[in-house]
């Protein structure tokens, strides 16, 4: 299952698409890890400490080898250089699945032990000096977009992003690529703003989208935050002392975690779960098509050189048999 974290600056999103990873890999679930926000904490969050964290390698610096490696022997895709961000796959393209070896984690991903197994963390990449003038944030994301394209998971596995703030996503299809979308909002007039957002904009995607009330101190908060997000609200988180404890280095172990923060976990678990359940692969692959002809005309085909509207395979359609079927690639 593919998840989203997603929020305003601040709401908390990091930290609670943290301690959801730690209770899928207590839960024995497998999971991919992906920090894709422009401020790179996932790594911190998950008890890495700056060195390590400053060492995870960066998707965006390894892009032309994503791309040939997942370019496989597509005959629609003529080369490297004319795969963008939106690159749907095709007979002949090489697919990734959670549970296996390839070169993109070889190159991308690394082993983080957390107190109750591991899970593979990988990372866009910061927004370094050499970018300001000549770079946007997306270039980076691009990466994360196009193994999300290229992806076949099953039911016990897990990709987990923490997405940049606010509705950047919406600059592309990203925001179509999850089963489950989960917003995190503080009980503020700003806290649901990007829940508006969120709502108004995947309102005709069929986007799954769950809300975690965070930093709730009362039932006031919580009046607030059912009146604004409705059915829509899944669960509350208030103060946790364990949580204070891991922003300062020093977490306990995951499973002295308080209760009730264990209980809204497996609530995020159980409604992942359940949007599993309505998967729907064709509408998946007819959305990866629309915004890759819309990323065509809009400035793909002109950078590129090429007609981008080409790569599209109309007999193919991305399939969870691909998750059985090992190393078996579409053909």
């Amino acid at each position: 299952m593919k998840i989203a974290f997603v929020g305003k600056g601040g709401s908390g999103k990091t930290t609670l698409s943290s301690l959801f990873i730690r209770h899928l890999a207590a839960n024995e679930a497998h999971v991919v890890a992906v920090d894709a926000d422009i401020n790179q904490h996932l790594g911190a969050a998950l008890g890495l400490d700056d060195q390590e964290a400053a060492a995870l390698p960066a998707m965006g610096a390894q892009l032309p080898l994503i791309k040939e490696y997942l370019r496989g022997s597509n005959p629609r895709i003529a080369s490297v250089e004319t795969m963008i961000k939106t690159t749907p796959p095709g007979e002949g393209s090489r697919l990734l699945r959670v549970r296996e070896n390839n070169p993109i984690y070889d190159a991308c991903a690394r082993t983080v032990r957390l107190d109750d197994g591991e899970i593979q963390l990988m990372a866009t990449g910061p927004f370094t000096e050499s970018d300001l003038g000549v770079a946007c944030y997306h270039s980076k994301v691009g990466a994360v977009e196009l193994c999300l394209n290229h992806l076949v998971d099953g039911l016990n596995d897990y990709v987990v992003v923490d997405m940049t703030a606010g509705s950047d996503s919406f600059a592309s299809g990203m925001f179509t690529r999850f089963d489950m979308t989960f917003l995190v909002a503080e009980p503020t007039r700003k806290g649901v703003s990007v829940y508006r957002q969120y709502k108004e904009y995947a309102r005709d995607f069929g986007v799954a989208l769950k809300v975690i009330g965070n930093k709730v101190q009362g039932e006031d908060d919580l009046d607030f935050l059912r009146a604004e997000a409705g059915d829509d609200l899944l669960v509350s988180v208030g103060h946790s002392d364990w949580v204070r404890a891991m922003e300062k280095g020093r977490p306990a172990r995951f499973e002295l975690l308080e209760a009730d923060n264990r209980m809204a976990l497996q609530a995020l678990q159980n409604a992942a779960e359940d949007s599993y359940e309505q998967r729907d692969w064709q509408r998946y692959t007819r959305q990866m098509v629309h915004f890759h002809l819309k990323n065509a005309e809009s400035w793909g085909n002109e950078k590129t050189g090429a007609d981008l509207a080409a790569q599209v395979d109309p007999a193919f359609v991305l399939d969870e048999r691909y998750v059985q079927d090992g190393a078996a690639q579409p053909a």
